[in-house]
């Protein structure tokens, strides 16, 4: 997956947005006004960082050798992958998906069901 790729797929998550507001260079993708991934564009290498569950970031971290601890991030919560090495783009994904449910997780019942439609 290119950075294109990844940032329209990113953008295609529903009620995403991306915004600016570290830099013009960062893009921060948000879901109902909370940060889900984090692209920096002025990189010879592209990565995301992503928001995941404490226990499956770590496993992450031993299953692909492409994926680390977020450089400046909670490094408990959020992984970079970089988008040069071994996940493939389904399993990619899948951990976009798997850390805007981590946000929408955190957020008020109400909320939660304003976006999914029910409180999950």
């Amino acid at each position: 997956m290119n950075i294109e790729e990844l940032f329209n797929y990113c953008l295609s998550v529903k009620g995403a947005e991306a915004t600016t507001p570290f830099d013009e260079v960062t893009i921060v993708m948000k879901v109902m006004g909370k940060m889900f991934a984090l692209i920096p564009t002025d990189v010879d290498r592209f990565s995301i960082s992503l928001k995941c569950d404490p226990a499956k970031a770590v496993r992450l971290r031993e299953e692909y050798s492409c994926v680390e601890s977020a450089y400046h991030m909670n490094k408990t919560y959020w992984n970079r992958i970089w988008l040069d090495g071994d996940m493939p783009e389904k399993e990619l994904k899948k951990w976009i998906q798997h850390s805007v449910e981590e946000v929408i997780r955190k957020l008020p019942k109400k909320q939660q069901e304003q976006y999914y439609g029910t409180v999950k």
